[in-house]
């Protein structure tokens, strides 16, 4: 069984400089949601150029119960004709055994959420000289 969740917040910033979302620390994710604790993550893609950081569970938490892959995905993308607006877009890719398929229901887009608004009032505040 697989799935996908995914989200995006609009970002207006008018600075004209590219803002980019970076990741301090590889400790993996502690949450107060539905779901494991903790887990390890490692970074598949990073790419600046194309803003794209991309992260795989490589221990713990969803691989635990059941899950063969679990994906974040996160991504700046620039608004076409709409300079100083970009959107930021969140998604989890997952794949999990069919015996597990019930711990799909576990997945939540939530924590991701909470990460890209962290991510939209950081660019809003150091990229908007309009704030």
């Amino acid at each position: 069984m697989e799935g996908r969740l995914s989200e995006e917040i609009e970002v207006k910033q008018s600075r004209g400089r590219r803002p980019r979302l970076t990741k301090e620390g590889d400790d993996g994710l502690k949450t107060g949601t539905t779901g494991p604790s903790s887990f390890k993550e490692k970074f598949a893609v990073v790419d600046d150029e194309r803003r794209v950081k991309v992260s795989e569970v490589v221990e713990g938490g969803y691989l635990d119960m059941g899950f063969t892959l679990y994906r974040i995905c996160m991504e700046v993308i620039e608004k076409e004709g709409q300079k100083g607006e970009c959107i930021v877009r969140g998604s989890i890719e997952y794949e999990l055994k069919e015996e597990a398929a019930a711990n799909a229901a576990l997945v939540s887009i939530e924590p991701v959420v909470a990460v890209m608004q962290v991510a939209a009032d950081y660019l809003t505040k150091n990229y908007n000289i309009n704030v």
